[in-house]
């Protein structure tokens, strides 16, 4: 088995995804507005080889019947957060090779403005940058901060496809290689014959100008995606690079991770050069049961009132106002938001559909985060690879219980047995977030994306 692709996950808000896990009294996660804090972790994973950092983002905070519950205030439930974009450039200044994956939105966020921004952040980190596309999270809260109405899930989509193509269009088509001269006897900084406009009649966005951003490392930026529903998988086998899947069982994870290939080969991409990680909270000590009793205290820090909180400020389904005996199918529920998050208890993973009561205990255990694996550091690592072997995904991204120290644990513990059995890189391949994720050389999208058309007959800057 290869190395795995390891990335960390992380949200700039003072708690976890365990209930109050903001106020363990080994979570520093209440220093998210130091920069000392962030600086610290980012020197430590690139310490570990781990690939990126991960940053979730969302405008939005869980609401149920149109206010904040008072649970979110207390528990810190997405509410307050800040901008992870803006601490991008002070991580990469103070690492050489670690990654950094942030999230935009294609709803709140204009395709140019956000465009130039990732251009700009890839010069400044060196190319190790990527994108992660949302199409909304927590919709109810962002449209009524916006002043917008809600947009249905597959709208969403189609917005997304249309806004992405002319991100892809400002990246890759308008600047040729050699079109920055910069050559001072000559007064030529740009060559005015290799820059084009772009023309882009889009459903949604239009576009007839040039990007103003010299090419960047990368050119794009390494492309994120993170919905598993239906509509999602499809956006992610056309569009994404690597996939960010969750799931209650590993049946279905597996079938997720076939269906994203499979729809692949169907645009013409190679199903292979997709890398789909699972979302994995890792609880590990020197013994099996020091390990389950971190667990436990994990548990214990959650309510059945927050884990509703919770899934509805994704989906806007107010769970304790269903019946708990019955099941979502049973129900006359309905949602714009999350589709994942409700296909998921409604038997669409395989398994039995569980009773409301069950999706609120076990979202109290685990929120919404893929999985749970606790174990002494080779149960773990055992754990890690059956996982792999019967899903085929092809990492994980480490979702925190405390912070640093879930993060500690796994480094200390768990990465020595992974790199004993060669599953965990001992060095970075090449110096940009792809080539870390597809092998040194590999610093463009590959021939095989969509976006690789609109730079025919282009190759990479020093290749």
């Amino acid at each position: 088995m290869s190395p795995l692709v390891l990335g960390v996950f992380q949200y700039m808000l003072p708690n976890g995804f365990s209930g109050q896990s903001w106020k363990h009294p080994d979570n520093r996660g209440v220093d998210y507005l130091t920069l000392d804090h962030w600086l610290g972790l980012a020197r430590k994973f690139e310490d570990a080889k781990l690939d990126f950092l991960f940053f979730a983002d969302s405008y939005g905070y869980p609401t149920v019947d149109g206010r904040i519950p008072d649970v979110a205030f207390r528990d810190a439930m997405n509410f307050p957060n800040a901008d992870p974009m803006l601490v991008i450039t002070a991580l990469a200044a103070a690492t050489e090779k670690l990654g950094f994956a942030v999230t935009a939105s294609t709803v709140f966020e204009e395709p140019v403005a956000n465009a130039r921004r990732f251009s700009t952040l890839d010069h400044f980190t060196g190319g190790r940058i990527g994108w992660n596309i949302v199409t909304g999270s927590s919709q109810a809260a962002a449209a009524e901060l916006f002043g917008r109405e809600m947009i249905a899930h597959d709208d969403r989509y189609d917005r997304a496809d249309d806004y992405l193509d002319l991100s892809l269009k400002l990246w890759e088509s308008t600047w040729e290689p050699g079109a920055v001269r910069a050559d001072k006897e000559a007064g030529v900084y740009v060559d005015p014959a290799r820059v084009h406009p772009l023309v882009h009649q889009g459903p949604y966005h239009r576009s007839t100008g040039m990007h103003v951003v010299e090419p960047s490392p990368q050119r794009s930026p390494v492309l994120f995606q993170a919905g598993s529903s239906g509509r999602g998988r499809t956006y992610a086998a056309r569009n994404a690079e690597c996939v960010f899947v969750q799931g209650t069982t590993v049946e279905a994870v597996a079938a997720t991770v076939a269906d994203i290939r499979s729809q692949a080969v169907g645009f013409g991409r190679d199903p292979d050069g997709i890398k789909i990680l699972v979302g994995m909270t890792v609880l590990t000590a020197p013994t099996h049961d020091e390990a389950i009793a971190k667990r436990a205290e994990m548990w214990a820090m959650s309510s059945a009132e927050g884990a509703a909180a919770v899934y509805a400020g994704n989906t806007g389904i107010n769970l304790l106002e269903l019946d708990p005996t019955r099941g979502l199918s049973q129900i006359e529920v309905s949602g714009e938001q999350g589709q994942s998050n409700i296909d998921r208890f409604r038997g669409a993973d395989g398994r039995a559909e569980p009773t409301v009561g069950a999706i609120l205990d076990e979202i109290r255990k685990r929120g919404l985060r893929g999985g749970i694996m606790a174990g002494a550091p080779s149960e773990v690592v055992d754990e890690m690879q059956d996982y792999v072997a019967r899903t085929g995904v092809d990492g994980f991204l480490l979702e925190p219980h405390l912070t640093p120290g879930t993060y500690d644990d796994f480094i200390d513990l768990v990465l020595p047995v992974m790199r004993e059995r060669g599953l965990a890189r001992t060095e970075y391949q090449g110096d940009t977030l792809r080539e870390h994720l597809f092998g040194a050389g590999q610093r463009w999208l590959g021939s095989g994306h969509p976006g690789a058309a609109y730079r025919a007959g282009m190759v990479p800057q020093g290749a």
